[in-house]
């Protein structure tokens, strides 16, 4: 598997993880819902940099341990292939739905930025995500780690702003989309789920093969 094939395999992981309704697209929606467009962005302009801080936790946890422990780098990619196995397999038995209520809005873009933040800092699924995806993807073979964990970090912000961004402008007919169609929103979870499946047991084949 070349660089490109990486990046993409990436990307469609990404995609998944973010696209699935959770905690920060549920923040997001409230602000919008509650404050307008311009309140969602900013939420969502929290997030992004949320995605930052956690892009420079993977890059930097990810580069000590191939420097201090290589030898640890085949058993956590496979502990982290197990880990999404075990994630997919919970989406795919799993009823994701959103319901009427949310949590509150902001009161001002400001602090919808800084709650935005905030709620990304403290969600235990992206430390997870992080400590499981990234020595999968951050590889010496690809050139050097931090270059690679910027190119990865770019990718989560655009990915983000995409998709957050875009919710946040349509926030009144995608909040009512998704209400008014919770098998949408099952289907769209356990679609995501069985990417994530896959995606982790070709990973753990190319880690056993490495090794």
């Amino acid at each position: 598997m070349d660089y490109a094939q990486n990046l993409w395999l990436f990307f469609i992981l990404l995609f998944g993880i973010i696209v699935v309704p959770g905690m920060d697209m549920l923040f997001v929606l409230a602000n919008a819902l509650t404050g307008g467009s311009n309140r969602g962005l900013a939420a969502t302009g929290g997030i992004m940099l949320g995605g930052i801080v956690h892009t420079l936790n993977g890059a930097i946890g990810v580069g000590l341990l191939m420097h201090f422990v290589p030898i640890l780098f085949t058993p956590l990619l496979i502990a982290g292939a197990a880990y999404m196995a075990y994630i997919g397999i919970t989406l795919m038995r799993s009823s994701i739905t959103i319901g009427q209520d949310g949590p509150s809005g902001s009161r001002s873009a400001w602090k919808a930025f800084r709650q935005g933040l905030m709620t990304c800092l403290i969600n235990p699924k992206a430390y997870l995500f992080i400590l499981a995806v990234y020595p999968q993807f951050l590889k010496p073979d690809y050139g050097p780690i931090w270059m690679q964990a910027t190119v990865m970090g770019l990718m989560t912000i655009a990915t983000q702003a995409a998709i957050y961004g875009g919710l946040a402008v349509t926030a009144g007919s995608s909040r009512e989309l998704l209400v008014a169609n919770p098998r949408a929103t099952v289907l769209a979870g356990r679609a995501a789920g069985l990417m994530l499946f896959a995606v982790s047991v070709f990973t753990a084949w190319e880690g056993l093969r490495a090794a």
